[in-house]
């Protein structure tokens, strides 16, 4: 099914309350960590494209890993694996407009649920941890964006690439709006598409005035329920920039007159509480626009 690589409830002001997502819009949801050095920017050169007959996990990964911890590779996407919340850190695709299309031949309604047999199973999300749960299992790749062939949309339904999500309300509304946009931008705007997308574990104030990061779990394995998901879109034009959107939700109902422009925060804000760097091979300078504002850089 895959290939290892070696490679090293609230609503939403309960959440993510609103001052916490004006930092995070302002870009000031920050580490202090003392009088830390600024990093040093060394001059980068653009990945190329990779030729058209290289294997599919050469065109996900053109722009690097957003970390190295128990990566995983299957045939149309790649995650890495949180062995104590037994869900991913992250899961990376690469999309074009062939992709996407119709495949009369794929049929989801074949696809079943199944456990990651590369994971040990004291680490495993298994079926039953979400039996009566009141969760869905939520795709992190979603299995429309993989239609080449019956392997590859059978593959999403692992259980590595899947997350406890609200279901009415979230996996079936606001986040599969989310999900329609990124095939509808893919298939109309872009020659390419990477799409990363994860759980976060977010900080919020309790009574006490102190913060405090506390998610559900749910089965007897403890399988983590994140308080929020992102998804970092980069496009990538004809002439060569590239246009970039990040995405933030909360687990929780969204209200359906809510835009997807309102859950849109800079991608530094992700990287800091993810842990993770995205997309960190494209130059700076090469983003035309992020989050549909022209960038200075170019």
């Amino acid at each position: 099914m895959f290939r290892l690589l070696y490679v090293a409830t609230a609503g939403i002001g309960g959440c993510f309350c609103g001052s916490v997502l004006e930092k995070w819009r302002n870009n000031s949801f920050k580490v202090h960590a003392g009088n830390v050095p600024a990093p040093i920017h060394l001059p980068q050169i653009i990945p190329p494209e990779p030729p058209s007959n290289a294997n599919n996990i050469t065109h996900v990964m053109r722009f690097g890993f957003p970390g190295h911890d128990n990566i995983r590779s299957f045939d149309d996407f790649v995650l890495s694996y949180d062995r104590r919340n037994r869900a991913a850190h992250w899961v990376l695709e690469h999309l074009t407009p062939d992709k996407i299309k119709q495949n009369d031949n794929v049929n989801r309604e074949l696809c079943r649920f199944s456990e990651d047999q590369s994971v040990h199973p004291f680490f495993r999300a298994q079926n039953q941890d979400y039996f009566k749960t009141g969760f869905d299992r939520g795709h992190l790749a979603a299995a429309r964006n993989h239609h080449m062939n019956q392997n590859a949309c059978e593959q999403t339904f692992v259980l590595s690439n899947i997350s406890p999500q609200i279901g009415p309300g979230f996996n079936r509304d606001a986040w599969n709006k989310l999900e329609k946009h990124v095939r509808n931008v893919t298939k109309y705007a872009y020659k390419n598409v990477y799409v990363c997308t994860g759980p976060l574990y977010l900080p919020r104030r309790e009574g006490d005035g102190k913060l405090y990061v506390k998610y559900q779990v749910i089965g007897l394995n403890h399988v983590a329920v994140p308080t929020h998901f992102f998804k970092v879109i980069v496009g990538e034009t004809k002439d060569g920039f590239f246009d970039a959107e990040c995405y933030v939700m909360p687990n929780a109902v969204i209200d359906e007159s809510l835009k997807l422009s309102s859950f849109q925060v800079p991608i530094e804000s992700v990287e800091r509480s993810a842990g993770l760097l995205l997309f960190d091979k494209i130059p700076r300078e090469k983003f035309r626009m992020i989050n549909h504002r022209k960038t200075t850089f170019i």
